[in-house]
This record gives C-alpha cells, sequence and structure tokens, in this order.
C-alpha cells in the first residue's frame, strides 16, 4: 500500500522583544520585522503547506513596544499573521489585565495550557489549537516558563491566584483528551528554556505523539535541533535576525513525521524582500518616537558593557553605584537582568536608555545583618548561574567571595573591613526582587522587616538612573572583582 506522506513547511520565531528594525551591516541590511515578514510570505508562496509559530516574548526591547505598552507589537505581528503564539513571560509585564485586553486586538490566536486562576482551575487563556493545513491535523499546545509567577506578583488582585501546573501532566491531559481526532503532528509551543525543553522531552511518555518542541526563553542560537526522547527540539535564537525553518514530510497512515530537515534561515536582504506596508507601519511608529526621545542624557568617557547577567559587569557595577550612592544605602542589588542592552554609550539617549533600562521599578530598603547577609549570598551563589538566574551587581565598597567547592560564602566585607554582627545594613532592592525576595536570595519578608520597616525610597528606579546620567561628565567603570567565584 502506498504510503499517505504530507509535507509541511514550519517556520518559527521566539523572543522577538520588539525587534522591528533593520542594521546596516557591511552593506546588508539585517534583520527587522519588515523583511522577516517577507521572506514569511516568499516561503507561503513557493511552498504548499506553510505554518508560521512564535514560541512567546513578542514584548519589551524597544522604544516602540513599551511607548505603546504592546499595542504597536500586536498590530506588527498582525501583520506577520502567525497560525499561533504561546505566550513569553513578557507578556505579562504590562499587567495581566493589560494582556487580556491585547489579546482582543490580536488577529491570530494565543495559547497556554499551564496558567489559570487558582480559585476555579479556569484558564487564562485557550490552552492549544488543532489546525488543519494540507490535510494533515496539527495539535499546538503552549507552556508558559515559572518566571511568570514572579512577576505576576506584583499585582495586588490577580498575582496571587496565578499559579503554574505541572508541564508533562498538562501536555498528557490535553494529548490523551483530543486523541479522537485523528492528530498526524503535535507540535509544542514552550516558553521555559532549551535545557528546561529538553528535561521536558524526556518526561514525555511517547504514546502522546508530541513531534516538536519549538522553544523560547533561554535565546539559544542552534547549529542544528536536538532530539530527546524522539522528540525534535529547536528555538531560534533571539530578535528578527533569523527564523527557523524546518521542511517536514509526515506520515499520515502513522501520525508520524517521515523525515525532516531544519535550517536557521538569516533575515537579511540579500535573500528576503521587503514587506512595503508593513515597513510603513514600522515606520510610522519610529517618527513618532524618534523625536521624543532623540535628546541626549550624558556621554560615558566610552562604551560600557554588560555582555551577561551572571556576571559582575561595567554597566551593572555603575547602575549598582548610582542607585547606592543616591539613596544613601550601604549595599544596593541591582538586578543584572533588568539592564537589557550588553553595551551602553559613549553618547546616550533617551532611546538607549530607555531601551536599556525598560523595567522602571521602586527601589525597596530592606535591612538586614550580617548573617542574613551571607545567607542572602549563599542563595544566590548557590544556584547554578545560567543566562537566566536571578544575579546582582553590586554597589562599591562590597566585595564577596563564594567557593564552588565548598558550596559558601569565604569572604564578605564592606569597605575592606569585615561585616559587623552587631550593626544592621541597608540594602536596596527592585520592587520585582524585594516581591520574590525568599525566591530570590533566601530572605523572607518576615525575616527582612524584624530589623527594621521596609519601605520605599524611591518610587522611579529609572529616574535615579536618568538624573544622575544627567549630571555625569565622561562617566567610567570597571569590573573590580566585587563578587569572586572560586
Amino acid at each position: 500500500m502506498k504510503k499517505d506522506l504530507r509535507k509541511l513547511t514550519l517556520l518559527h520565531s521566539n523572543d522577538m522583544h520588539g525587534d522591528f528594525m533593520s542594521e546596516r551591516i557591511d552593506n546588508v541590511l539585517v534583520g527587522g520585522v519588515s523583511m522577516l515578514s517577507g521572506y514569511i510570505d516568499k516561503v507561503r508562496k513557493e511552498e504548499e503547506n506553510v505554518v508560521y509559530v512564535i514560541a512567546g516574548d513578542m514584548f519589551r526591547g524597544s522604544i516602540i513596544d513599551s511607548e505603546y505598552r504592546g499595542i504597536s507589537t500586536i498590530e506588527i505581528v498582525n501583520m506577520l499573521s502567525p497560525d499561533v503564539v504561546t505566550l513569553g513571560n513578557h507578556e505579562v509585564d504590562y499587567g495581566i489585565a493589560h494582556l487580556l485586553f491585547i489579546e482582543k486586538l490580536a488577529k491570530f490566536p494565543i495559547i497556554n495550557s499551564n496558567l489559570y486562576i487558582k480559585t476555579n482551575h479556569s484558564r487564562l487563556f485557550k490552552p492549544y489549537l488543532i489546525e488543519e493545513v494540507g490535510g494533515i491535523k496539527i495539535l499546538y499546545i503552549g507552556i508558559l516558563t515559572e518566571d511568570v509567577i514572579a512577576q505576576t506578583k506584583q499585582e495586588n488582585l490577580i498575582g496571587s491566584i496565578v499559579d503554574v501546573y505541572e508541564a508533562a501532566k498538562e501536555i498528557g491531559r490535553i494529548c490523551n483528551a483530543y486523541n479522537k481526532e485523528d492528530i498526524d503532528f503535535t507540535v509544542l509551543l514552550t516558553h521555559i528554556g532549551f535545557e528546561e525543553d529538553k528535561k521536558l522531552a524526556s518526561i514525555l511518555d511517547p504514546s502522546w505523539g508530541v513531534d516538536i518542541i519549538i522553544g523560547g526563553h533561554s535565546h539559544t542560537f542552534l547549529e542544528q535541533p536536538e532530539v530527546v526522547n524522539g522528540i525534535i527540539i529547536a528555538q531560534a535564537g533571539t530578535g528578527a535576525d533569523q527564523v527557523g525553518r524546518f521542511d517536514i514530510v509526515i506520515d499520515k497512515d502513522k501520525n508520524c513525521i517521515e523525515e525532516w530537515k531544519w535550517q536557521a534561515i538569516p533575515i537579511n536582504s540579500s535573500h528576503c524582500p521587503v514587506d512595503k506596508d508593513l515597513e510603513e507601519i514600522i515606520l510610522h511608529y519610529h517618527e513618532k518616537t524618534h523625536e521624543k526621545f532623540a535628546r541626549i542624557i550624558t556621554r560615558f568617557k566610552r562604551p560600557l558593557t554588560h555582555p551577561a547577567r551572571n556576571q559582575e559587569t561595567e554597566l551593572g557595577n555603575l547602575c549598582a553605584d548610582v542607585v547606592a550612592d543616591s539613596l544613601g544605602l550601604d549595599i544596593m542589588l541591582f538586578a543584572s537582568g533588568s539592564i537589557r542592552k550588553q553595551e551602553l554609550g559613549p553618547i546616550v539617549t533617551l532611546k538607549d536608555f530607555k531601551e536599556c533600562f525598560p523595567f522602571d521599578d521602586k527601589i525597596y530598603r530592606i535591612k538586614l545583618t550580617k548573617k542574613q547577609i551571607e545567607k542572602a549570598f549563599n542563595t544566590i551563589l548557590g544556584k547554578e548561574l545560567d543566562s537566566h538566574t536571578e544575579f546582582y551587581q553590586v554597589s562599591k565598597g562590597f566585595k564577596v567571595k563564594y567557593s564552588n567547592e565548598q558550596k559558601k560564602i569565604t569572604n564578605i566585607t564592606l569597605e575592606n573591613q569585615p561585616l559587623d554582627d552587631n550593626h544592621i545594613y541597608s540594602i536596596g532592592m527592585q520592587e520585582y526582587h524585594f516581591n520574590n525576595i525568599e525566591d530570590f536570595i533566601g530572605i523572607s519578608r518576615k525575616e527582612a522587616e524584624t530589623n527594621s520597616p521596609v519601605r520605599i525610597v524611591s518610587t522611579s528606579s529609572c529616574d535615579v538612573l536618568e538624573e544622575a546620567f544627567m549630571v555625569m561628565r565622561l562617566a567610567d567603570s570597571e569590573v573590580e572583582g566585587r563578587i569572586i567565584i572560586e
């Protein structure tokens, strides 16, 4: 009997973070949503059965997105016409209520299976989508990282009743419930990170029929996908500089993949036509924001770098120093993940500033003892320090050494003196991190409040930084060994 084989082209993006504009590199335009759209349209014309999916984090990263609170992003993504999108953790940055409003503006389905309201277990979004393309029945399931829970704790009403199911159990529940549909091809759209994708794939029951995981969150660039437990795992880095492409042959009789090929397609003007209509929309938003955000805030002595969030950096040190000095803190714990550019300066415009520091949190002052500070840094540095670990830049004068072998702090000083057992130290934290203080630094709110009432010392971290930057003259900063891991 002749096999019933069908071809499918699956294009995928993740972690676009408002990367709308192209850049000119070596006389070639690179990236940008208008050329990404042009490539997608080109493939849709060339191939018979084409789907395009996005694995979370459409929002944040550009001034266009921040200025319009994601509404501009939804309008732009509408023009890409994805078949389905799953949520990323930055989709909740403007609040759950705002996200539910934005969903109404989307002309594409948004799915998530493991985000729900605790009181009655009602899901906030449709958990799955079944789509038929060229006679191929495709089941998509959306899975979100637990990082979203940390973000929703900032909401007084909804945050406390939003939780995440165990992803694997939820996937099994959905796959089992829709077997009657004779699903040919099952795709998990996840936003949990590449390493977590591999763990998830390893525990999925093969009888559930999951074929592919399209992931996001860890911004992983791949030469080729990995295969774990028979499941193909892919991710397309970050931004709009490339798009993942699967060319797949599906056996409809066996409901499985017969053969596949994957490529990371570079988005550039050498082979990607520009979508003129989408380009006009992007330029409209760009012109609206350019005049407002073009003013110069400061000039650094040189570009200051922030190459990774899990290490001490030049830009991180400057930020921690500025906040500690401005607010009179003994130690500022400035969150590495709140710095969203790998380099800033030497000339810093308001646009550069807003894109580098998109999260305008309050600054909380807590007071901790020597033992509590040691406990906090044993917690911070005792975790596996990957690209999404909660890590902190610390202000000048504070130094800490941590031994990986001993799994503990071996030395900790302030102004070259050991911490005093009898002194209470003032510590600064951004709101998001204070709201998750026990998870992030191992100190409960109750512990922090035993020494002194918690106090908000600034309602805007961006105000503190911008004001300080404006009066600086050729500011510089270096990596000094404030945090040493041996």
